[in-house]
């Protein structure tokens, strides 16, 4: 069925339906878009709707990176936007009866436009179809349910603390009560995904305080496995504002508490369907091969796993998130966790991307690092056992700037994203990384403002 035929079908279903949301995921992963009158949607998922080239490269606080070369200098031209198959639907959380669509922009010529995080991936997914490969990939991500309420003093606190419920000093992880605590909440998240076809399965309840988790189910299909990370983000943040909550992917909201991650596991199938990762004995020389590839390349992949200042607070020993290049068996306390439950389950957890990252970069780089490892055959060397790290194991970046340096100088991300793309992302970062070098935090004026 085309386009118009799915529109026409689904807003025939949906008679209510006032309002479109149209929009575009940005380099940080923040969708930015419109709101489209229920008249006019049927001419712009058909015909496309306008937006600013220069809307890929903004930076996290909205505003133009001119040093990626998509606004200052260039008129800031439109691209046409159009939809991504399958995710017009209906939006659950909103008083106003409203349908959204994720859109992607192509050029004129109806190729994928670079600055797309999307087509990104869609490039690397496509190496794997000329090879006869299919990725198979799910993500899980973390989050946290925190209070609506903040200040300056009080910038984040868990739900309820108000009613003077303390949480500070507990985990409570795999808790049902926690859980029942929120059933509401978790209930309409899972409503709202089956209303979106987001295939979440597992939820459960997370170390830190009001931190949770919930998993998608795994898809042959990278791409739509990363359309569904970002919109199950939309979900849990849509759903808790409709009852009175918030919620955050920040990578470490408390400084104290454990972060937030989001794990990436994935195989590879065959033309015939099988998994290329299981043999008759056990895991084959290719899974070995991709590990490899993914300790070689994640040091220069650091700034896509952890793009923002708050990322590399997550970043510390005993944290369940690695700090070294290192790969185990069945072992959370690893960068890269080798699952062999059995034939069909057998796959590669990456444990090193925060929660607040853009999936369809993170999924990118790491399927880029598998099939490189595949190609040259590059040896993973010992699996660590329990979190003892051998000195050989190359520690990851602790530093933002660091990390961004070893990014903008790598060759290896130039032929995972492209020339342009790591170009425009290095750019959109040093953006952001200077204006943090520009604010003073309350911890420098609690330290020294009187003192020295």
């Amino acid at each position: 069925m085309d386009i118009e035929s799915q529109a026409k079908t689904f807003f025939e279903a949906n008679p209510d339906i006032e309002v479109l949301e149209a929009f575009v995921i940005d380099v940080n992963g923040v969708p930015r878009g419109k709101w489209i009158p229920r008249e006019r949607a049927l001419d712009v998922l058909t015909k496309g709707m306008a937006m600013p080239r220069s809307v890929y490269a903004l930076d996290v606080w909205g505003r133009d990176v001119n040093a990626a070369g998509l606004a200052e200098g260039t008129g800031d031209p439109d691209g046409l936007c159009f939809p991504v198959p399958g995710t017009l639907s209906r939006v659950t959380w909103l008083s106003r009866p409203t349908a959204q669509v994720l859109l992607e922009m192509r050029n004129p010529d109806g190729s994928g436009f670079y600055a797309n995080p999307r087509n990104v991936l869609a490039s690397v997914v496509e190496r794997y179809r000329k090879l006869g490969l299919t990725p198979v990939v799910a993500t899980e991500l973390e989050f946290y349910l925190i209070d609506p309420v903040r200040s300056a003093l009080d910038p984040v606190r868990p739900p309820k603390t108000r009613e003077g419920r303390w949480h500070t000093g507990q985990t409570q992880v795999l808790s049902i009560a926690e859980l029942q605590d929120f059933e509401e909440v978790f209930y309409a998240i899972s409503t709202a995904a089956r209303a979106q076809k987001v295939p979440a399965d597992t939820t459960l309840r997370e170390n830190g305080p009001g931190q949770y988790e919930i998993n998608l189910n795994h898809v042959p299909d990278a791409l739509a496995a990363a359309d569904y990370a970002v919109l199950l983000k939309r979900i849990v943040k849509g759903v808790a504002r409709c009852h009175d909550l918030d919620a955050t992917f920040m990578a470490k909201p408390y400084g104290m508490q454990a972060g937030s991650g989001m794990h990436v596991h994935f195989s590879v199938l065959d033309e015939a369907g099988a998994n290329i990762y299981a043999g008759e004995d056990g895991p084959t020389e290719a899974l070995f091969h991709s590990v490899g590839g993914l300790l070689e390349s994640m040091g220069e992949s650091m700034a896509v796993f952890a793009p923002h200042q708050n990322s590399y607070r997550r970043l510390r020993p005993s944290e369940h998130a690695p700090t070294y290049a290192s790969w185990g068996f069945d072992n959370r306390s690893a960068a890269v966790r080798v699952i062999t439950a059995s034939r069909p389950a057998t796959r590669i957890e990456h444990r090193v991307a925060g929660a607040d990252t853009n999936p369809y970069l993170v999924v990118a780089m790491i399927l880029s690092a598998a099939l490189a490892g595949m190609k040259e055959k590059t040896q993973p060397g010992g699996a660590i056992s329990g979190d003892e790290h051998a000195i050989n194991h190359e520690p990851l970046p602790t530093n933002w700037d660091q990390s961004l340096q070893r990014f903008s100088k790598s060759s290896f991300a130039y032929a995972a994203l492209g020339p342009k793309y790591r170009g425009l992302y290095t750019a959109c970062k040093q953006q952001e990384i200077s204006e943090f070098s520009l604010r003073v935090t309350d911890v420098e004026y609690d330290a020294y403002i009187r003192t020295v």
